[in-house]
């Protein structure tokens, strides 16, 4: 994956998301009567401007970080007689309200509509078929057996790998039994396996839920046959080809690619004696694995990836749905997505999950590049969930956000008159100080993941 392609859909990401988050709070305001100033796609110094009939002005800017839409307001400079009911701190209290609000709501729809299209134009995924049972493990101690095809959670479906991890997550540090039924060899009933929580801590920097409860999906054999090579990596270096076959390494058989990959990460600066297979001919060179610092100290690496294996096509599924039914299927993925945030604050506010999994632009660039990579499917998937995040953390009541501001007007329902200017200003300076911090917090979990 190039820099380039990383930049490219980092800018396509928050282009899309930014602009519908903006045009909700526009398009509300200007239904309610609200003049509206200037609709900007990003911060800083314009780099595109064109003025609307309706007095708009349209800019993008330089800093692809946000937006903003600027209303007419008298707390920001003076209005004209002719112009103060069309100036938003006139309006009254359910169309600001509205206004706020708009925003974070159709970023939640977005993801509801892309979630439908997904479903409409049909989702390829694998069958959830465990290869492995870790030992020592709730899934172990529960006797689950490996060859069998996970089919729900408890009451909920489980048609992939993805939706049982989806489901897992919301369990993290919970005491409890949960219901994991499996089905084996076709059978029309599956076998209900009660499994047993206590206190579950998962370190989702390290692990999936699905691995620390001991389920391995299953992958097809993987021969150690090479893919696309660096092409000044180790392995390139040393003469060796896409499509090469390592048959031995210093005269031990290699029988997978896993095991081709222990091997050269166990030997960082280690000259090795390979025998490959090449167009049917053995032949026989040395390599010499660079070396690269992990977390359990010194590892080799050749700069060489692994060629793509066949999948058997029974495990292969499409899951495809009709409009009409995938507009619920679609409201389902929603709701639990946004459930899924919520619970995944409450739970880092708690400690039960770490604030190392905050993220900030570099990880969201690095996703979001390696999501257009893999496909329009993966792509869009990625944008919804993105879509919830940006909605539900702009909903939450922290004065500086949009839910802040909800909160305020609450108040104000409630006790008949606004809240003053003096604690509005206290609120943001609060606001700010929470959320420098978080954003600091996300920037060095990035570049503790570089």
């Amino acid at each position: 994956m190039s820099i380039l392609t990383t930049v490219l859909a980092f800018v396509a990401t928050l282009g899309v998301l930014v602009t519908i988050h903006e045009w909700g709070h526009f398009w509300v305001a200007r239904r309610c009567g609200v003049r509206v100033l200037r609709f900007s796609v990003g911060f800083g110094k314009p780099l595109w401007s064109r003025k609307g009939r309706n007095g708009t002005e349209y800019v993008v800017a330089a800093i692809p970080l946000g937006g903003y839409v600027k209303m007419l307001d008298e707390r920001e400079g003076e209005v004209p007689e002719s112009l103060r009911d069309q100036a938003f701190n006139n309006k009254p209290l359910w169309a600001r309200s509205a206004i706020v609000a708009a925003g974070p709501v159709v970023n939640l729809l977005f993801a509801l509509l892309a979630y439908w299209f997904m479903f409409v134009a049909g989702v390829n995924t694998v069958a959830p078929v465990i290869g492995e049972v870790r030992t020592d493990t709730p899934a172990w101690q529960a006797g689950i057996e490996p060859g069998g095809e996970v089919v729900g959670l408890d009451g909920d479906p489980a048609r992939s790998w993805e939706e049982l991890n989806l489901l897992l997550v919301s369990h993290i540090g919970e005491s409890r039994t949960l219901s994991l039924r499996v089905r084996y060899n076709d059978s029309a009933t599956p076998v209900t396996y009660p499994i047993r929580l206590d206190d579950w801590s998962v370190d989702i920097e390290r692990e999936s839920p699905l691995r620390a409860l001991g389920l391995v999906p299953y992958r097809p054999e993987i021969p150690p046959v090479l893919g696309q090579l660096l092409p000044d990596g180790r392995a390139a270096v040393a003469g060796l080809q896409s499509g090469d076959r390592v048959l031995s390494i210093d005269g031990t058989a290699v029988p997978d690619w896993g095991a081709l990959v222990e091997r050269v990460r166990a030997a960082p600066d280690v000259a090795l004696q390979l025998e490959i297979e090449r167009d049917g001919i053995r032949r026989e060179l040395t390599l010499t694995p660079a070396r690269r610092d992990g977390e359990t100290g010194a590892i080799g690496y050749i700069g060489a990836g692994v060629q793509a294996v066949e999948w058997p096509p029974e495990l292969l599924r499409t899951l495809r749905y009709g409009p009409l039914e995938a507009f619920g299927v679609a409201a389902d993925k929603t709701g639990q997505m946004i459930g899924l945030t919520l619970e995944s604050i409450w739970k880092m506010l708690e400690g039960v999950i770490s604030v190392k999994n905050l993220s900030g632009p570099i990880t969201i660039a690095k996703v979001a590049g390696a999501s257009a990579a893999s496909g329009l499917e993966s792509f869009i998937s990625f944008l919804a969930y993105l879509s919830i995040s940006l909605g539900v953390l702009n909903l939450l009541p922290i004065p500086m956000l949009d839910g802040g501001h909800l909160f305020y007007y609450g108040i104000e329902a409630l006790r008949g008159r606004p809240v003053s200017e003096r604690v509005q200003m206290f609120g943001l300076r609060v606001g700010m100080a929470v959320l420098f911090t978080l954003m600091a917090v996300a920037i060095v979990n990035d570049l503790m993941r570089l």
